[in-house]
């Protein structure tokens, strides 16, 4: 059965525990790569009457499809899904981007009478629309950022994070030497403001701020060795899918390989790969090296998210035991009739 949003949840009356609130409600399902959001939040969107947004920073641009897992059309099994193909890959797009947007699709489903429900497992993309952070400006130095490049050619990228550690270690904690593009930005900003990211973004996201939605996150996590054994396989099935072909015809276009879309996991592993700078085996080695570095990456992000209640999926991604109890905690948050919905 499917619940609407004006049967279920009445006329914005009511949050948990029957309090008064007039907040419009905004469901998320979060966790790592590989974790099995995405069977898990079809099930729910069809029970729920929702319809799903992206949280993923890379489903966003047209034609990189293996490499972001991105669900084909024709198994989204009639369930809207917003964020998704919007953007070239040679178009930069960033988390306030990614939030103006959000919040405009957001008002849109409310507006048809159905739920937002923002899966994905990019974190600051997904916590700046669910707490409304307020990004700013912080200016760029391009001829700064040339130089840190050349730094990261001539020392390495051990050596470029020693660098952001000196002045910013929260956010050198945060970011794997690997991320050169996200270290040198992080560096950028403390050279152009004189404090450090990490600062400015706590400023930003306002710990206490009220979220502007009556929220319901949910985080999926499992065993830390199975999930590595799941992304291992993951990135073996998109190998067998095309991803090598998917990466060459992206570059052939004409994407630069500096453009943030091939800063992608599994982009810029191949394109190294494509450009001889790696050997095939080297290529899919690191590949699955840093996509597990990127889950733990995400693991740590999200447990800092402040009502996040975690369910740890362990051997049952697709039981009914699963969804239910899922259901529950949803049912908790929204006046939902457990017994109609799990039904």
């Amino acid at each position: 059965m499917t619940a609407t949003t004006d049967a279920a949840l009445g006329a914005e009356s009511s949050g948990a525990g029957g309090e008064l609130d007039g907040r419009p409600p905004l469901l998320a399902l979060v966790g790592p790569t590989a974790v099995g959001k995405t069977e898990l939040s079809l099930r729910i969107a069809e029970a729920l009457s929702c319809e799903i947004i992206s949280g993923d920073s890379m489903q966003v641009y047209r034609g990189m499809d293996i490499g972001t897992a991105k669900l084909p059309l024709e198994e989204r099994r009639g369930v809207p899904h917003h964020m998704i193909d919007i953007l070239d890959p040679a178009e930069p797009f960033s988390a306030a981007d990614f939030q103006a947007r959000c919040e405009e699709t957001i008002r849109d489903i409310h507006s048809r009478g159905r739920i937002p429900f923002i899966v994905g497992g990019t974190g600051l993309y997904v916590e700046s629309v669910c707490y409304g952070y307020r990004f700013q400006e912080y200016g760029s130095d391009e001829a700064f950022r040339e130089r840190m490049s050349a730094f990261a050619r001539e020392r390495g990228a051990e050596a470029l994070h020693r660098r952001l550690a000196e002045v910013d270690p929260e956010s050198a904690r945060k970011l794997h030497p690997n991320d050169e593009r996200r270290v040198i930005r992080a560096l950028e900003i403390y050279e152009v403001t004189g404090r450090p990211m990490s600062e400015l973004q706590n400023q930003s996201r306002g710990d206490d701020k009220r979220s502007p939605y009556r929220l319901c996150l949910i985080g999926l996590t499992m065993d830390r060795a199975e999930l590595y054994r799941r992304i291992d396989a993951r990135v073996d099935l998109m190998l067998e899918q095309g991803l090598v072909g998917e990466v060459a015809r992206l570059l052939e276009s004409g994407v630069p390989r500096q453009a943030v879309s091939m800063q992608a996991l599994g982009y810029k592993e191949i394109a190294a790969y494509l450009a001889g700078e790696l050997d095939y085996e080297a290529a899919v080695t690191l590949l699955k090296r840093d996509t597990r570095h990127f889950a733990k990456r995400q693991l740590s992000w999200f447990r800092h998210m402040k009502e996040l209640q975690w369910v740890d999926v362990g051997e049952r991604p697709k039981n009914n035991e699963l969804f239910k109890e899922i259901c529950a905690i949803i049912a908790g948050k929204f006046p939902f009739d457990l017994e109609y919905i799990c039904s």
